[in-house]
């Protein structure tokens, strides 16, 4: 049996923030990037700027070019899975799982309504196959939309059934996005995109899996509520660990324990909302003891720190909220306000205020502070 690492709060935060590619040593290659963070989640929200690209901003510095993220995608060195951006050599450990589709084992209620509507509509899914073949890569918009028996849920997906059903064929491996991005997305056949490499068995697959996702994220538990998109919890790969001060065992990344006696060189970064490092809000709270909620879903008289407030990283430590939009129609980038959980020493005001001002010349946008 492994022995139990004994850390201390600091040392769990710093093996995520390394994990996490926030020290001072910024990594320089896009692809190489994403497959250490394990994804970079697409989320359309783009108040400063989309989520996927101030997530690389964070990482890479101003080097970075959205556009060589997209053409990335285009040219198939990272693939869009599920709303998330991936090395396209981790697609094979998602392909096993595509081919079992709707699941293994007993089936879920909303497994069972999913597979059969999915047989109900074999002809609508087999039409959009075909002409994928014979055209593709295609937009939505010049696919057909022939299902007889409408897409019904709770919510607003009601008779949204084309675009059900192309998440249906991606969740069964048939087909893949293609590039492009929003109502612009292509499609194509998935054997057109994803590597042909060989795919591991379900169980390994699941290992391999939770193994990424415990190197990107340096420290996790074992089992966690569960997320929309990617877990947080990582089962029993990596090393036991407690953390002084918090209850319960954690799984540590072993490729992570030899930098505990380095010294660490940390910096400030202006973290997207839909950060990994901010995920799992519990283990925010456990071991960054920090308070943050997106509250771009509050009514604006609500609102604490700000539509879409950017959380601040110095060091290994989250100090505060950035509360900043960008008005491209003025070519401004706007600070309502940096909230200050802790007080900020000089070192740490010019620290952040630099990268403030670095994120407005990323964004080509003159910088507007509070009077």
């Amino acid at each position: 049996m492994a022995a139990v690492h004994e850390l201390s709060r600091a040392d769990a935060r710093r093996i995520a923030v390394r994990a996490q590619l926030l020290t001072k040593e910024r990594p320089t290659d896009l692809v190489e990037t994403v497959r250490q963070l394990s994804l970079v989640q697409l989320e359309p929200t783009s108040a400063i700027a989309p989520s996927a690209e101030l997530v690389l901003w964070s990482r890479l510095g101003p080097r970075f070019d959205p556009q060589e993220m997209w053409d990335a995608v285009d040219e198939q060195r990272l693939i869009e899975l599920h709303q998330t951006l991936r090395a396209a050599d981790d697609i094979a450990l998602f392909r096993a799982e595509m081919a079992e589709w709707p699941g293994s084992g007993p089936l879920r209620p909303w497994q069972l309504e999913a597979r059969d509507w999915v047989r109900a509509n074999n002809d609508c899914r087999r039409e959009v196959l075909e002409r994928l073949r014979a055209d593709g890569p295609l937009p939505a918009g010049e696919l057909p939309d022939t299902c007889v028996v409408p897409w019904r849920s709770s919510g607003w997906n009601d008779n949204r059934n084309l675009r059900m059903m192309l998440d249906r064929l991606v969740e069964r491996g048939e087909i893949a996005a293609a590039g492009g991005s929003g109502r612009d997305r292509l499609w194509d056949l998935a054997s057109r995109i994803y590597p042909d490499e060989p795919v591991p068995p379900v169980e390994e697959a699941r290992r391999l899996r939770a193994e990424r996702r415990l190197r990107s994220l340096g420290i996790a538990r074992a089992k966690c509520t569960k997320l929309p998109l990617e877990p947080v919890d990582v089962g029993e790969v990596g090393e036991p660990a407690v953390v002084e001060g918090v209850r319960g065992q954690w799984r540590v990344d072993p490729d992570q324990l030899d930098g505990l006696g380095q010294p660490f060189a940390g910096r400030a970064a202006l973290l997207s909302p839909f950060d990994r490092l901010l995920a799992d809000r519990k283990r925010l709270d456990e071991l960054f003891e920090f308070d943050y909620v997106l509250e771009m879903y509050k009514p604006a008289g609500q609102r604490v720190w700000g539509y879409y407030a950017l959380p601040i990283l110095y060091g290994d430590r989250l100090v505060g909220k950035l509360d900043a939009r960008a008005d491209r129609v003025a070519g401004v980038l706007r600070v309502a306000a940096v909230h200050r959980d802790v007080p900020f020493g000089k070192a740490m005001e010019a620290a952040v205020v630099r990268e403030i001002g670095d994120l407005a010349r990323w964004l080509d946008l003159e910088l507007e502070l509070p009077c």
